[in-house]
């Protein structure tokens, strides 16, 4: 039987190396992703342009956030501007966040999920666009800040 609580040790909670990692300084940039779900329950992923960071993978759509904007108005702004599709911030429900270290910065990203929209989403910003279902999200390669974003999809789904 597992310990848990005050006194418990869990694997790769005491690695100071992450540890030290995680507790440094670094600059945080936020930006906020949606899960589209279509009729059937396929999710829409966005293909990084070439000449973008991590350019070729795939990722949920969305971006980041301008002074003093909220996440919901962020995300409606980014979805109209990279897939012309007219989003109410009504119809977005938060799902979870990733908090994830990269070498130079530190990404925080909500991930609402939503059902609801106006317009058939296009590639406006030289992205590719896939409709996938949760089982075939393995064939797609993500950045490491949205792969553990799909398991709380899958329970989602």
């Amino acid at each position: 039987m597992p310990i848990t609580g005050p006194d418990a040790d869990p694997e790769g909670c005491d690695d100071p190396k992450l540890s030290a990692l995680l507790a440094a300084p670094a600059r945080v940039v936020t930006v906020v992703a949606a899960a589209l779900i279509d009729a059937d329950g396929r999710v829409l992923l966005a293909q990084r342009p070439p000449g973008k960071s991590m350019a070729g993978l795939w990722e949920f759509p969305g971006g980041k956030l301008d002074a003093n904007e909220t996440p919901e108005a962020a995300l409606t702004r980014e979805l109209l501007e990279e897939l012309g599709i007219d989003l109410r911030p009504a119809c977005l429900a938060p799902l979870t966040f990733a908090s994830h270290r990269y070498p130079d910065f530190h990404l925080l990203m909500p991930l609402y999920a939503a059902r609801n929209w106006k317009g058939t989403p296009q590639p406006k910003e030289g992205q590719k666009l896939a409709w996938v279902r949760i089982e075939n999200f393995k064939d797609y390669k993500m950045p490491p800040a949205d792969i553990p974003l799909v398991a709380m999809l899958r329970d989602l789904l």
